[in-house]
């Protein structure tokens, strides 16, 4: 099957599809030898594409999966601690997939994998603001406190961006952020009366847990991927 340029360029893992065009323009880019001007241009595996004097590997299918993380769980290869990690529960199969960002030790629930290294970065990046979905349970909730979070919040010098709360009853919160930083739900949340007990995410962008099993992985249709990534 043939793709265009950028989008095989994309696919090889190297960079974007605009970063791809740009290459192009600056004839960084050839085909088979011959320096190409022009992202109008398709491709396949048959054809010879180097970047920069270097040729690309052949394009590989891009795997996006969903896993339902258990409590008490690192999001880690190894610990040092020899705490159980999430690939003490993936079958050997997908042992090579990367994580997309990390849940915390007490965290559950919703944690992308994939063998792209390239689209894990853009999944996390701050600037595409990819919104994140958890239901915190928290000790009790303080109304005022709430609506600092709402409006963004600087703690120890560090600035979190304002997030949207739903009160789904006297205990859980439905949160969601776009930003990412370490742990700031569970931080934020503390510094604003309502400490967390229990934190699990049921959704990442327009992909969702679901009735997806504790422990269980399934994969994500290439549609929603694309549809995912499309503001890439």
């Amino acid at each position: 099957m043939k793709l265009r340029i950028a989008k095989f360029i994309a696919d090889s893992g190297i960079t974007s599809r605009r970063g791809a065009e740009e290459l192009i323009l600056k004839g960084k880019v050839s085909v088979n030898g011959e320096i190409i001007n022009t992202p109008v241009l398709f491709v396949d595996e048959n054809d010879i594409i180097s970047v920069n004097n270097q040729v690309i590997s052949k394009r590989k299918d891009t795997q996006l999966f969903a896993f339902h993380k258990p409590i008490n769980v690192m999001t880690t290869r190894s610990d040092p601690e020899g705490r159980k990690t999430i690939y003490d529960y993936l079958p050997k199969e997908y042992n090579h997939l990367k994580y997309v960002g990390r849940l915390d030790y007490k965290t559950t629930g919703l944690l992308l994998l994939t063998n792209d290294g390239n689209l894990a970065k853009k999944l996390t990046l701050p600037s595409y603001r990819i919104p994140r979905i958890y239901i915190a349970t928290v000790n009790k909730i303080n109304m005022a406190g709430l609506e600092k979070a709402k409006k963004g919040v600087t703690i120890d010098g560090i600035s979190y961006q304002p997030m949207k709360i739903d009160i789904l009853n006297e205990n859980d919160l439905k949160v969601e952020v776009t930003e990412g930083k370490k742990n700031e739900i569970r931080i934020v949340l503390r510094y604003c009366g309502c400490p967390v007990r229990k934190l699990h995410r049921i959704s990442f962008g327009i992909i969702e847990l679901g009735n997806l099993s504790v422990g269980k992985i399934r994969k994500i249709p290439q549609k929603t991927i694309d549809l995912l990534t499309k503001s890439f």
